[in-house]
């Protein structure tokens, strides 16, 4: 005969755990995926592809083409070969070197572009060689004052160091300007000296000095642009051109090594000095462009979505967190500001008082508080729900305390 172990109670029984059902749909997710922040921008991403591979294939095509303005062997606007064939073609042997002494030893006429770009022991090489005319195209006082004694520059006698290139009346005796007539001229200005000729004057100051030196003259010329091939066909360039550089049957064009520091006393070049004209308006355009897309990307913000929580928090622990940032932050204002509020809309439907802008009018509110409870006049009331901020942790939980008591009061009068 067996016997079986009576069951125990159902108090003292496990609790058993409430099976789950498995529900049909899982949640998902709506943050932006990797593969989605790729698709959006795909369009974005193949336009700048292509402007990239355009972008090289222009630097791939232009390398080794791109000579620097006023150089002699560019057929650019803004190259000078153009002038070396007119002289050519009118007799004129024109040869190109890059090394100035040997140029100036060997040359009835000797162009220098940019002669602060040579040491002073070139300078006084060229100074010392014995030539027909010597051009200098945009000197400093350095190559003035080895080249061109009696020289200087409109600013350093309180003159405008600059003007601009444009058509001006030569004003002089110089039979090359004379014959020339109007030309481009401008650029950097110099004073005429003592035995100097001035010619195209501008602001008190000639971008084109003629002086006497040894047997023949020094021309000195602020800007070159009147040489390019852009240029060569407006007023009388290409005649003074022609004039300035063909006098002699030998003409010597050196070409400068830009990679040489400049002298100093140098005007040096900006960074808007290597930007080609008509870039300024193309950055502008872009500019625009890209704020219109700003724009136009902006207003596509879309609702906001709601997402499912990973895991499901306790209110109590949000009560607790928050409050936890509060006391690091001793934020006791905006603590007990969030205390009244809260008070203050729980009291407000048990008092059948109505909600404007989301708060109940705190003149009503106190009204009726001190109504519902008449040994608590409206002042104290309205200390209490409407006051100034604590000053110590210690005010604020008497602020929490007393905020609870007058809730159960009005509640349970």
């Amino acid at each position: 005969m067996t016997s079986t172990a009576p069951a125990p109670p159902a108090a003292e029984r496990p609790a058993q755990r409430p099976t789950e059902r498995p529900t049909d749909a899982t949640p998902t997710s709506l943050a932006p995926t990797g593969r989605g922040l790729i698709r959006q921008a795909r369009w974005y991403l193949v336009f700048l592809a292509v402007l990239l591979v355009a972008a090289v294939g222009l630097a791939v095509l232009n390398q080794g083409h791109r000579y620097p303005p006023t150089d002699p062997r560019s057929y650019d606007s803004d190259g000078a070969h153009a002038v070396v064939a007119l002289l050519e073609h009118q007799g004129v042997k024109a040869d190109l070197s890059t090394d100035p002494t040997t140029a100036a030893n060997g040359a009835d006429t000797l162009l220098l572009p940019e002669p602060d770009l040579l040491s002073p022991a070139e300078l006084r090489t060229v100074a010392a060689a014995r030539h027909q005319r010597l051009v200098l195209i945009n000197p400093g006082p350095a190559a003035l004052s080895a080249l061109a004694p009696g020289i200087r520059t409109s600013d350093e006698v309180g003159g405008v160091p600059f003007a601009a290139v444009r058509s001006t009346h030569p004003s002089c005796a110089l039979p090359e300007a004379v014959r020339a007539g109007s030309a481009s001229m401008g650029g950097t200005l110099y004073t005429s000296g003592s035995r100097g000729d001035g010619c195209y004057p501008l602001s008190h100051g000639y971008p084109l000095v003629s002086t006497p030196s040894g047997g023949g003259d020094v021309i000195v010329l602020g800007s070159g642009q009147f040489l390019q091939n852009g240029r060569l066909a407006e007023d009388g360039n290409a005649s003074l051109a022609l004039g300035l550089l063909g006098s002699q049957p030998h003409l010597t064009w050196h070409l400068p090594d830009y990679s040489a520091p400049v002298a100093e006393g140098t005007q040096r070049k900006t960074l808007g000095d290597f930007i080609p004209k008509g870039w300024h308006w193309a950055l502008y355009q872009l500019a625009v462009a890209a704020l219109l897309a700003a724009l136009w990307r902006a207003r596509r913000l879309g609702p906001v979505v709601s997402e499912n929580l990973p895991v499901v928090v306790r209110a109590a622990e949000t009560t607790e967190g928050r409050a936890r940032l509060y006391r690091r932050a001793r934020a006791r204002g905006r603590a007990a500001e969030a205390l009244r509020r809260a008070a203050a809309h729980r009291l407000a439907p048990a008092l059948g008082l109505p909600l404007q802008a989301g708060a109940p009018e705190p003149e009503a509110l106190c009204a009726a508080v001190a109504g519902r409870l008449p040994e608590r006049p409206a002042g104290d009331v309205r200390a209490l729900l409407y006051g100034p901020p604590p000053t110590d942790d210690a005010a604020l939980l008497r602020l929490a305390d007393d905020l609870d008591a007058l809730e159960r009061q009005v509640r349970n009068p």
